[in-house]
């Protein structure tokens, strides 16, 4: 895997068939699923229990997520409000759904909302109890859902869930507000709906492999890298263009690569960890213009003492690797494979090889991206508590927590966070289009690196 630019943010594995795909290869499970879909849409054509859709954030990821949500077989469904701050993209999720989808999507030319406000008349369009897919970039998350849960509009929200501790706090107290409105809260760490792994948290909990003493897990790959800024047109577009190299836009790199990791340690301990501390840093010589880091090492630690160490490399002609495992007093498994792959296994002992497997679980059927969207849109017909919110802003703090070790050179502690309401950019609900960027490149193009030991962001 080579380093890319701009224009290539996402590195993907060869057998990667992610949301983030769907504009270019579109979703298998979609593909299979579009009949039943249609069929039972004719159904329930005497009802009025179709759930309605707005898509809010229509890049691959968004559009993606909209194709999940149209293959349900739960019960009809259909998207018929579009947002976004760029006309290209919108015209390209429109098509793309239309064509796969046909009268599931009724998103006509008025319904098709542009501008940094067009989320609120997307929003508005649903009836209560619809659903609101957010996917833009995570500084808006928080406003966003805020926004569908003051409604009555139920949420589903793509991973990461805010920049900064700030954003998270915000995002734990609108999912409170859902609850009290038994309004439902879908979250995009779907590797939490694989069969497979929650077959292995079973074995788990039933002490198979002992007591978890370490956990390790890997995103290593080639990356990406940014050119310089040259001006002659909007900063603020051009960087919402490329949110995986800005901190306050989407995190940047290390969080959108690696969320998912952390949050199958944590869910691995069934806790969240109590400190983290770590290395990283660039690449020598590196002509980057991102705020990213080329590496990243964090140790976390867990109330009784286990470590889960997590590790990220963006960088070329280097060894790649994309897994989780799990190492208990009885034996190892591995609970994660490439590209969020259902590679899960439990070996005989601490050897982690091929031909020393001693349990798998079944085959998964269906794909986690779609049994999220099953979960949540059965909650939705059944009126069944459904709430992701918590736990996707926790599995948010921890990956701050890591992120802002290794940034800030220090240990970093749990309480830290919960206590922190640090926010890089406190006013993204407020921008336009004639808004300048909140952070600005130097005379090279170039944008500030974290710097350990002068650095802030909790």
């Amino acid at each position: 895997m080579s380093n890319r630019t701009a224009g290539d943010v996402a590195a993907k594995g060869s057998r990667e068939t992610s949301r983030r795909e769907f504009l270019t290869k579109g979703t298998q499970v979609a593909a299979a699923s579009v009949l039943s879909t249609t069929a039972l849409s004719r159904l329930y054509a005497g009802e009025d229990n179709t759930i309605r859709l707005a898509l809010v954030g229509c890049g691959g990821r968004g559009s993606g997520a909209a194709a999940n949500a149209l293959s349900s077989k739960t019960g009809p469904t259909q998207l018929v409000a579009m947002a976004d701050v760029f006309e290209d993209k919108q015209k390209r999720s429109y098509e793309a759904l239309t064509k796969k989808f046909g009268d599931q999507v009724d998103v006509p030319p008025d319904r098709r909302f542009l501008g940094f406000d067009a989320y609120r008349k997307a929003i508005d369009y649903l009836r209560p109890g619809d659903v609101m897919i957010q996917a833009t970039h995570s500084a808006f998350r928080p406003t966003h859902v805020a926004y569908a849960v003051k409604k009555g509009i139920n949420v589903f929200m793509e991973k990461s869930f805010a920049p900064d501790p700030g954003g998270t706090r915000d995002i734990l107290r609108i999912g409170e507000e859902a609850k009290r409105k038994n309004l439902k809260i879908g979250c995009g760490l779907m590797c939490r709906h694989s069969t497979s792994r929650q077959a292995m948290i079973g074995k788990i909990r039933e002490g198979a492999m002992g007591q978890i003493q370490m956990i390790r897990a890997y995103r290593m790959g080639g990356g990406a890298r940014l050119g310089p800024f040259k001006g002659g047109e909007s900063e603020l577009l051009w960087q919402l263009r490329r949110p995986y190299f800005f901190i306050w836009t989407s995190s940047a790199w290390f969080i959108e690569m690696m969320i998912h990791q952390v949050d199958e340690c944590c869910w691995i301990k069934d806790a969240w960890p109590v400190s983290a501390e770590g290395l990283g840093g660039r690449e020598p010589g590196s002509t980057d213009c991102s705020q990213n880091l080329h590496t990243y090492a964090i140790e976390y630690t867990f109330p009784d003492g286990t470590k889960a160490l997590v590790n990220s490399r963006s960088q070329s002609k280097c060894h790649n690797d994309f897994s989780t495992f799990v190492h208990g007093t009885k034996c190892a498994g591995q609970f994660s494979g490439n590209v969020h792959a259902p590679t899960v296994h439990i070996y005989k002992d601490q050897r982690c090889v091929k031909d020393n497997v001693a349990w798998r679980p079944s085959r998964e059927k269906v794909s986690p991206y779609q049994l999220e969207w099953d979960e949540l849109l059965g909650a939705i017909r059944q009126d069944r508590r459904h709430n992701e919110a918590e736990r996707a802003a926790y599995t948010n703090l921890a990956s701050i927590m890591g992120r802002a070790a290794i940034h800030m050179g220090r240990i970093i502690t749990w309480d830290e966070m919960l206590a922190s309401d640090f926010r890089f950019y406190p006013d993204a609900g407020d921008l336009d289009y004639d808004s300048d960027a909140p952070v600005q490149a130097d005379k090279n193009g170039c944008y500030p690196v974290p710097v350990p030991g002068s650095w802030a962001e909790i």
